[in-house]
């Protein structure tokens, strides 16, 4: 039943009891109500008609007459949606839509003291249980939605929402219903999606860099050569020195392997009992004297569980043949479009030494220690395409057609999340459909937030 009050006062006092008592007598039901109900599932009814529109009518009997809903604030502070358009009782009005479960929220969310809300023209609400008013002490038109929602929707999401908790996403068993073309059109924009996320880091980076790209390769690079374990120890490890270090190192490969492993702390005493070794000691020292080094902030690399090509001296020779063999690096993966080009690109080995050593205390057997083409692709998916897209739109081009038909060369990637979704029958043919799943599931169904995903939406839809 509806709360019937008269929100005029003669003091600020009585004002604040009367809030007071709202929030409390109405602290249980609020609780109640947000579990059968979700205000961004209001959101979504408002944002996409998913109601009968034709004869609104506000909570005073007044007819509404929709021209625009507006346009939905996702993230800044203030009222849900702004700019509608709308007519009460052939009262045109122009300005802003709040959503709530229920009308008292208003004052639960202080509304009434926030100058934001001051051009809210209509309050749309799941249960329209007390009468808002302006500061002024004008009513705030309300239009409770319930009455002109179809029960199937609410029924369709509370199965989708409210399943199975032990399930691993919430639309496990209605995934196999939705249409392959659906799931491949949000695949491709999920995969933006995730391209966007990632320019983020790239544009802080930038900052920290003044703007120096190449700087910005290198440390994007030298992350993803550490892979998972040692990602954060190499990236401690580039931040340690300024990269005009490297260029100025880059003509000379013995002192860009003396700067690596120097800084990493691998050029102990107790392993300097090899020519190589004791070069390269010899080097850092010089370096170290002339450039004032100081890696007390690098995280130490880790060997325990990894398979020996990737044991952090093998990555780091890698990385030091790389800069030493292509002193333009930046430009010629700017200028390349080719699969192909690429792994030309990265046709890159260890030095000599590290042919028949994977540490520098034991010697192995003979073999050639190059980037394999899985690796070629990691650095590819985490470093390269996210810097050629960044790039090219601060040129003012579109990137995209070009990152997705690359992408879409290279295999899928192998790990927990995309096993699980290909036994549920989702297609995953290439990179872009394994990046795109890894999104939705960390960004959408591990959040819940099926309102916003277009699975969720095609469920809704049915």
């Amino acid at each position: 039943m509806r709360l019937q009050y008269f929100y005029y006062f003669t003091s600020l006092n009585q004002k604040a009891t009367f809030i007071s008592q709202v929030q409390n007598s109405c602290y249980y039901y609020i609780n109640y109500t947000v579990s059968v109900m979700n205000e961004d599932f209001l959101h979504y009814l408002w944002k996409y008609k998913k109601f009968n529109f034709s004869d609104l009518k506000t909570t005073n009997e007044e007819e509404i007459v929709l021209k625009k809903i507006g346009n939905h604030n996702q993230s800044n502070a203030g009222p849900d949606f702004f700019n509608a358009q709308l007519m009460i009782n052939d009262q045109k009005w122009a300005g802003n839509v709040e959503i709530h479960i229920k009308s008292s929220d208003w004052y639960a969310h202080h509304h009434e003291t926030d100058p934001l809300y001051d051009n809210v023209i209509l309050h749309v609400v799941w249960d329209d249980d007390i009468e808002i008013f302006r500061k002024d002490n004008t009513a705030i038109p309300a239009l409770q939605l319930k009455e002109y929602v179809d029960n199937t929707i609410i029924t369709q999401y509370k199965e989708l929402v409210q399943s199975n908790t032990k399930n691993w996403i919430q639309c496990k068993n209605q995934l196999p219903q939705v249409s392959g073309f659906v799931i491949a059109n949000w695949q491709e924009r999920l995969y933006l999606e995730r391209l966007e996320e990632k320019s983020i880091i790239i544009k802080e980076m930038l900052v920290d860099s003044s703007n120096d790209w190449e700087a910005v390769l290198f440390k994007l690079l030298a992350k993803n050569f550490g892979l998972n374990v040692n990602k954060g120890a190499f990236l401690s490890l580039v931040n340690s020195f300024d990269f005009s270090i490297v260029r100025k190192c880059s003509n000379n490969l013995g002192q860009l392997e003396s700067l690596f492993f120097g800084q990493a702390g691998l050029l102990k005493e107790e392993t300097i009992d090899h020519p190589y070794s004791l070069q390269l000691k010899n080097e850092f020292d010089f370096l170290k004297n002339k450039y004032k080094f100081d890696n007390q902030g690098v995280i130490p690399f880790q060997f325990f569980r990894l398979r020996p090509p990737n044991f952090p001296t093998i990555r780091l020779s890698q990385l030091a043949n790389l800069y030493f063999k292509r002193k333009q690096l930046f430009n010629e993966i700017i200028n390349r479009s080719e699969l192909d080009d690429f792994y030309d690109l990265f046709a890159i080995e260890t030095s000599d030494f590290w042919k028949n050593h994977y540490t520098f205390e034991k010697e192995s057997p003979y073999k050639r220690k190059s980037l394999t083409k899985s690796f070629i692709h990691l650095l590819l998916i985490n470093t390269v395409i996210p810097i050629k897209f960044l790039y090219t739109k601060n040129l003012g081009k579109n990137p995209e057609n070009e990152v997705l038909t690359l992408m879409s060369q290279l295999p899928p990637e192998k790990n927990t999340i995309i096993k699980r979704f290909s036994d549920l029958g989702v297609a995953i043919e290439d990179s872009v459909h394994s990046q795109a799943m890894i999104q939705l599931k960390n960004k959408y169904c591990d959040k819940k937030a099926c309102l916003k995903c277009a699975i969720g939406n095609y469920l809704l839809d049915r």
